[in-house]
């Protein structure tokens, strides 16, 4: 792992850019490792107290997993916002999710879970109580698959039955049209002005 640049000590919203160099692993575990690593450099380096976290695709998995194997360590920093952009927390398209098939209960449940899925059930009772306000995002791309081209919209929202009843907020935000596609939603205005507004106002 290697820091790159510095933080100035009187920005006020400073931001770090991780990535990964194998950004497909599929160890979610290992995932939420690395980010784990990152933050305890960052701990060290700058004594960061509490942190927002951002993550789009993979880099949700990586969150979540961290917060499955480390929330209990009361010696890292605590953590504040989380934005999920484009989760597959229940999977993604062609590989164990198909368009139209994933169905939700009233508590955003999945009649069907993936094993990592499984696996998160767990933050239902470990999740950090009532300390995160989270927004999580999904494109639809309105052609009729209800999804952003990678991941269903259901894959995405499957995150409300792990999380909400311990989060201080839980929001979605669903982005519609062309702009929507799994990739483009982190380059997408709407995307970009929902982040600045959760982050920072």
């Amino acid at each position: 792992m290697e820091l790159s640049g510095v933080i100035d000590k009187q920005a006020k919203h400073p931001l770090i850019e991780i990535n990964y160099e194998n950004n497909k692993n599929t160890n979610y575990h290992q995932d939420g490792q690395w980010l784990k690593n990152v933050i305890v450099a960052l701990q060290k380096q700058y004594k960061i107290k509490e942190f927002n976290a951002v993550g789009h695709s993979m880099g949700n998995m990586s969150i979540v997993f961290y917060l499955l194997d480390h929330s209990s360590d009361s010696k890292l920093p605590k953590l504040a916002k989380q934005v999920d952009i484009a989760g597959h927390f229940n999977g993604i398209l062609g590989m164990d999710d198909q368009a139209n098939q994933m169905v939700l209960n009233s508590q955003g449940k999945p009649q069907k879970m993936n094993a990592n899925y499984k696996a998160l059930l767990k933050l239902r009772t470990i999740y950090p109580k009532n300390q995160v306000k989270v927004l999580n995002i999904y494109g639809d791309r309105d052609d009729g698959s209800h999804s952003d081209g990678s991941v269903s919209n259901t894959s995405s929202q499957s995150l409300r039955y792990l999380i909400s009843d311990r989060t201080k907020s839980y929001k979605e935000l669903k982005i519609i049209g062309k702009d929507a596609q799994h990739s483009k939603l982190h380059e997408n205005k709407v995307v970009d002005q929902a982040l600045n507004t959760f982050l920072f106002e």
